[in-house]
């Protein structure tokens, strides 16, 4: 059905989208630096045109890999001459887009998707500096990998973070050719079997990837006490109890099940994954993911 709003309610839904994109760029790009400096001195070898440094030949190494100048200075050795990786490669990202990212319990924590958007946007820049296409998965984008400086803003905007989906929309079909690398960012609160359909899809057409679940402390540690209503976020369906202290272990032991149901689920198919709770340093898990995306990649620490 065409849609029913006014310009005007267009361009304030733009505006109010607007709004938060200078500060979450600004966010993802302070991030980034902290980890870049970190990643400094980082390098890998791999076929371009920088020189890297030079190693002893080995069994299985081209002859035409040998520096013959390099190895005349050594009289009982050959030398192979290494360069810096410079081929391009694309790493994907899905991003849950549903109202089940849309929840901070303490107002002194950012929301789900709000990190979430600040990660992914931050491992662009990451990426785009290493000289990467970055692509996003969505049925709403271009599947056109981004590149170069403009990568991170192209990312943020793509991700549409003013925008929600009806329901989670985790991706069963894969298009995207062997050997590609993508993050699956959710909260990953989906029946384990819908993941595992989801992973297959892109596993078994040779898809490499990191399933990040993003969540609350409040989700982790079931903080709650007494009588407490709860509301669906994203069917707004609403369930009270009297004395959640009571139910506190039976939650912790299902929400301990679920998600070593997702480790086993990215086991199985040769995944990664990571878990990450909003109260705690983004740094940590960006560089946690940025390395697990360079090993994916067969890059050399």
């Amino acid at each position: 059905m065409p849609s029913t709003r006014s310009p005007i309610d267009i361009q304030h839904a733009a505006e109010d989208a607007a709004a938060h994109f200078p500060a979450l760029l600004l966010e993802a790009e302070r991030i980034a630096h902290s980890v870049a400096v970190g990643l400094h001195g980082r390098r890998r070898a791999g076929p371009g045109e920088t020189f890297w440094q030079h190693r002893p030949y080995g069994f299985g190494d081209p002859v035409s890999s040998i520096d013959w100048r390099q190895s005349a200075r050594a009289a009982d050795r050959l030398y192979v001459r290494q360069n810096e990786w410079e081929a391009a490669a694309a790493a994907y990202f899905w991003r849950d887009g549903s109202q089940s990212l849309n929840f901070a319990y303490n107002r002194h924590t950012p929301t789900k998707r709000e990190r979430a958007d600040i990660l992914i946007t931050a491992l662009t820049i990451l990426l785009s500096q290493a000289g990467e296409r970055i692509g996003l998965i969505s049925d709403r984008t271009h599947r056109r990998p981004f590149q170069g400086r403009t990568a991170p803003e192209r990312m943020l905007e793509a991700l549409e973070i003013g925008r929600f989906a009806d329901h989670s929309d985790i991706p069963t079909t894969n298009s995207l050719p062997a050997g590609t690398r993508t993050v699956f960012v959710s909260d990953f609160f989906a029946p384990l079997e819908t993941v595992e359909r989801s992973v297959a899809a892109f596993a078994n057409s040779g898809a490499k990837g990191i399933l990040l679940q993003i969540c609350d402390p409040s989700e982790e540690d079931f903080p709650f006490e007494g009588r407490v209503e709860f509301r669906d976020l994203e069917s707004d369906a609403r369930l009270t109890f009297g004395d959640t202290t009571a139910l506190q272990s039976s939650y912790k032991e299902k929400f301990n099940l679920h998600r070593e149901g997702l480790v086993s689920i990215a086991r199985k198919y040769g995944w990664t994954f990571t878990a990450h709770r909003t109260d705690y340093p983004p740094q940590t898990v960006l560089l946690s993911m940025f390395t697990a995306l360079a090993d994916l990649r067969g890059w050399n620490s």
